[in-house]
């Protein structure tokens, strides 16, 4: 009998040192750790979750105070955020083990409770000063600056001093007072015979909606910016920060081109029956003579924003687009039959009937104007 248990007896060793170093060879032994706690948390006497948790608890103390004695030689404010990763890892672990009966009887955690708290509140005050002094530079970039931090603040400790006060005082500060001006024309038109009907609308409408859009937009979303037209900021003696010039560089409208070409059409189509009733085809022709009118219409929107107190490009954009149009008329020769529906479609269009300039405008501006939007709204957003 002997001579089958004691194999039987190493087998069984093998096998519990195999699973045992599973868990001990994973990269991630916090998560590792959890994994053992829920196995025991199943089965409190599983063998290899019962040798494994010891190991497991002292390399992640190990590791992480080590981490934790680099940190707090360094002088970088971003320390905290480290440490108080470090220190959340440990706490995680103390009450992974805590929870868990079979795991507390075998390893007795250590809680670090308490300096996880001293060190937010540490990061709170040293993150405050900081806050304070960038936002008496007085400047937009400063005041961005200690938003930010009076905000990380309020995260390490809420209600910190006057964290959110200070954090609306900060916005406030940031906030510039942005002019977009009315779009300029600087393009030049092949438009023959066009009039220039709803062309003034369109710029001083392309205008109007930016300014429109991007102050409602600025209700879901923080940008430290007010936005007005220059008529807005002349009516209420606004003194802008920024000013957004619009300028139509390159816009080409030309007058349609005129294309004649035939183009053959057959079809295969019944005549009849033979004596045994099988149907007969015959291949039928017919010739088609159409005229097609045509044009590619391009603008190019070129914008600059400029800090005017400093009198620094903020951004300088040059976006484009274009605008396709064509129809088709015509006649035809030969055996109507021959004829698709598309073809009927095409020789019923008899109508010359081009696009307004202001539908084109409408057009290029539309797909321009997203464009322009987005990239101010970039250059506010925090």
């Amino acid at each position: 009998m002997k001579r089958y248990l004691l194999p039987l007896i190493a087998v069984v060793i093998l096998s519990s040192c195999g699973s045992n170093k599973t868990y001990l060879q994973r990269t991630d032994a916090d998560r590792a750790l959890q994994d053992v706690v829920k196995k025991l948390a199943k089965d409190k006497n599983d063998g290899d979750a019962l040798s494994a948790l010891p190991i497991l608890y002292n390399n992640i103390k190990l590791d992480h105070l080590a981490k934790i004695k680099t940190y707090n030689n360094s002088k970088d404010i971003n320390r905290f955020d480290l440490l108080i990763k470090e220190y959340d890892a440990l706490q995680n672990a103390y009450n992974a083990i805590l929870n868990n009966g079979a795991a507390f009887k075998i390893v007795n955690p250590h809680s670090f409770g308490t300096e996880l708290l001293e060190t937010k509140q540490a990061a709170a005050e040293v993150t405050y000063t900081a806050a304070e002094n960038y936002l008496a530079k007085q400047n937009r970039d400063d005041a961005k600056r200690a938003y930010t931090l009076f905000k990380r603040t309020d995260k390490y400790v809420p209600g910190f001093k006057e964290s959110k006060i200070k954090m609306q005082e900060a916005y406030e500060s940031a906030i510039v007072n942005i002019v977009i001006n009315r779009v300029e024309d600087n393009s030049y038109f092949f438009n023959s015979g066009w009039g220039n009907t709803g062309y003034n609308y369109s710029n001083q409408y392309f205008q109007e909606s930016l300014v429109r859009e991007l102050q409602n937009t600025n209700g879901y979303n923080l940008y430290a910016a007010r936005f007005y037209t220059d008529w807005d900021a002349r009516r209420d003696n606004v003194q802008p920060d920024w000013v957004v010039d619009l300028r139509l560089r390159d816009m080409s409208i030309p007058y349609p081109i005129t294309y004649n070409y035939q183009r053959q059409v057959s079809a295969n189509v019944q005549e009849g029956r033979d004596t045994s009733g099988k149907p007969i085809y015959r291949t039928v022709y017919a010739t088609l003579n159409l005229t097609r009118q045509s044009f590619d219409a391009t603008a190019a929107m070129e914008m600059n924003i400029r800090d005017i107190r400093s009198n620094r490009n903020i951004s300088y954009r040059t976006f484009s687009n274009n605008y396709r149009w064509q129809q088709e008329s015509g006649s035809y020769s030969g055996d109507r039959r021959a004829l698709s529906n598309n073809d009927w479609a095409i020789l019923n269009n008899n109508n010359y009937n081009s696009p307004r300039k202001e539908d084109v405008l409408e057009d290029l501006y539309r797909k321009i104007y997203p464009q322009v939007k987005n990239e101010i709204t970039n250059q506010v957003d925090w």
